[in-house]
């Protein structure tokens, strides 16, 4: 009984590092998405920027997944491959508009700070999966902690209904998807083969709506390293370590762990990109913080 319990840490930082670090490095890559948007040709559409990222960036990930991924369409997962599908192609178009819609700030604490609410709701239709009150305070100071960052932003342009709307569609696609591969992994499949086949075939969504819409992106110099960087690091690098992360955290605890994205865009935007944070987005950092380390340290 003495061994197991001086291992008891051991494995709880085995736990952390191949599970929920995992998905805080994701999202801290996910969050230099805006501030790399914005060096795009200003005619450059958010839907040509979304759907070049996660097109092109599904193309990857089906290519480093190779046979793994062929197999997962072959495994007669089809709805769930379909559903997270759909859902990717979904994600980008919403997410990118919002931010063009509301601003950077508010579209991504729409998008981001309402994500675990609909991670719980569906976790506990679909799963029947209690949430404790761990989670619940976590949450609830990550989302206080995204409205002090959106009321202390001094650059940010004007939130707009359809903005707020189109966050809120982004939010829930992005849970969409992220259940449906968490729950293709646990029935055995690999975290780069369920990624790869699910993306890959959100691409075929998003590769034709790039064809229509990204003349202006992909026409210029800056416009295609904006778009290499954007599939390639916070696309593909981003979402294979999201991926892994995702065997060994459930879909609420990653969407609260993916609140840190809208802190590394508020850092950046200050020090890249020239805007401005007040006294209260500083300390709504200060929040996100804590509850990002108490669900990530939950056991």
């Amino acid at each position: 009984m003495s061994d197991q319990l001086l291992d008891a840490p051991a494995r709880v930082r085995t736990s952390f590092l191949s599970g929920p670090f995992l998905v805080l490095l994701a999202s801290a890559l996910w969050g230099t998405t805006g501030t790399a948007a914005s060096f795009a040709p200003a005619d450059a559409s958010p839907l040509s920027i979304g759907a070049a990222t996660m097109g092109f960036g599904g193309l990857l990930l089906l290519a480093i997944a190779g046979r793994s991924a062929f197999d997962v369409l072959r495994s007669g997962q089809l709805g769930l491959l379909v559903v997270g599908a759909l859902a990717v192609a979904v994600y980008p178009l919403a997410f990118y508009s919002s931010m063009a819609l509301a601003g950077v700030a508010v579209g991504t604490v729409v998008t981001l700070g309402s994500a675990p609410v609909f991670a719980a709701i569906l976790e506990r239709v679909a799963d029947g999966v209690r949430l404790d009150g761990r989670w619940a305070l976590s949450a609830g100071l990550s989302v206080l902690g995204l409205l002090l960052i959106t009321g202390g932003w001094t650059g940010a342009g004007a939130s707009t209904v359809l903005g707020a709307l189109l966050g809120l569609l982004g939010s829930a696609s992005y849970v969409v998807y992220s259940w449906s591969a968490a729950r293709m992994m646990r029935r055995g499949h690999g975290s780069r083969a369920v990624m790869g086949a699910m993306f890959g075939s959100g691409s075929l969504v998003l590769l034709p709506v790039l064809a229509f819409t990204g003349g202006p992106l992909l026409s210029s110099p800056s416009g295609l390293v904006v778009a290499g960087y954007l599939a390639v690091i916070p696309m593909g690098l981003a979402y294979v370590l999201f991926g892994a992360g995702l065997r060994r955290t459930s879909t609420s605890v990653a969407t609260t762990l993916s609140l840190l994205e809208p802190v590394v865009a508020a850092v950046l935007g200050v020090l890249v990109v020239g805007e401005r944070l007040g006294a209260g987005a500083w300390c709504g950092i200060g929040l996100i913080g804590i509850g990002l380390v108490l669900v990530s340290t939950r056991r």
